[in-house]
């Protein structure tokens, strides 16, 4: 398949189809991410990142121009589009599997016309009200997150009376918005969104509940990677629970234990050990299956 972009054929990837769950490496070209912001902001070293996370078994790379973490001010939409399609363009074109992280319809529209397979929309469609469409239109599969606000007033948002019913609601509401809008169902899938509007107690407990919010039937994907959240599994006397790339050992333990749950993909910056720990969960899932089919005979 093939889309046709500046005169120019633009190869694009399949959509990674496994029996486990996936990973979708963090490629963040942006000088202020939280714990990465500035590695990757020229477009050959962003590349060569994304062909990285790659060979360390990302499924996807996952590239974004904006960053989301908290009090983070918005950049325009050019800079954005500057940002990201000539590093989707050319890992598309390298035969990697790209999902564009952006809250806007024109880039995420740019960014499948330059082969990316995947949209992944922290605000769940709620930012820009022509996303839902763009996603209808280019038939891509997209990601929806459970949302509140921007990164500069989300933590103020992070008030609940009933935390889960509330998520679970409020997924459900985009999920009709984007069927509504000509998006295929099957195509969609599911992020609590943990960290966005949620303090930590309260993305522990969705952590917790994760059966109930894989019984809404569609898949999730979970991104808890080095999230503040973790700071406190960060044993001080050996790291720093301030450093974010110190929580990269608790992130590949979220990472082992939604995939033993189920999930349908974790989005890390630290690939191989969640790499490894996805098809631990994955061996063990069909050890436990033999397990069950030699009980009955």
């Amino acid at each position: 398949m093939a889309v046709q972009v500046l005169e120019r054929t633009v190869p694009v990837a399949a959509p990674p189809v496994l029996d486990r769950c996936r990973v979708l490496g963090i490629l963040n070209v942006t000088p202020d991410s939280f714990s990465d912001g500035g590695r990757f902001a020229a477009v050959g070293a962003a590349v060569e990142g994304g062909l990285a996370l790659a060979r360390q078994g990302a499924d996807l790379v996952d590239v974004g121009g904006e960053s989301t973490r908290p009090g983070a001010v918005r950049v325009d939409e050019g800079e954005e589009l500057r940002r990201v399609i000539p590093v989707v363009r050319a890992l598309s074109e390298a035969g990697v599997a790209v999902s564009i992280d952006t809250m806007r319809a024109r880039v995420a529209e740019a960014a499948c016309a330059a082969g990316a397979v995947l949209v992944n929309d922290v605000s769940g469609g709620l930012a820009d009200p022509a996303m839902l469409d763009v996603i209808a239109a280019t038939g891509r599969q997209c990601v929806l997150m459970h949302w509140r606000g921007h990164s500069t007033d989300m933590d103020r948002r992070a008030v609940y009376g009933d935390l889960l019913t509330e998520v679970v609601d409020e997924l459900v509401d985009r999920v009709d918005a984007a069927v509504a809008a000509g998006v295929d169902p099957d195509r969609i899938v599911l992020d609590p969104g943990l960290g966005f509007a949620k303090d930590a107690e309260q993305s522990w407990a969705l952590l917790a509940a994760y059966p109930r919010l894989s019984s809404l039937g569609f898949p999730l994907l979970v991104g808890a990677s080095r999230k503040r959240f973790l700071a406190e599994c960060v044993d001080p006397a050996l790291a720093s629970p301030s450093v974010p790339t110190d929580r990269d050992d608790a992130s590949a333990a979220v990472a082992a234990y939604v995939a033993g749950a189920g999930a349908w993909g974790v989005r890390v910056h630290d690939v191989a050990p969640a790499a490894a720990a996805v098809r631990v969960a994955a061996r063990l899932q069909e050890a436990r299956s033999g397990l069950d089919r030699r009980r009955w005979r």
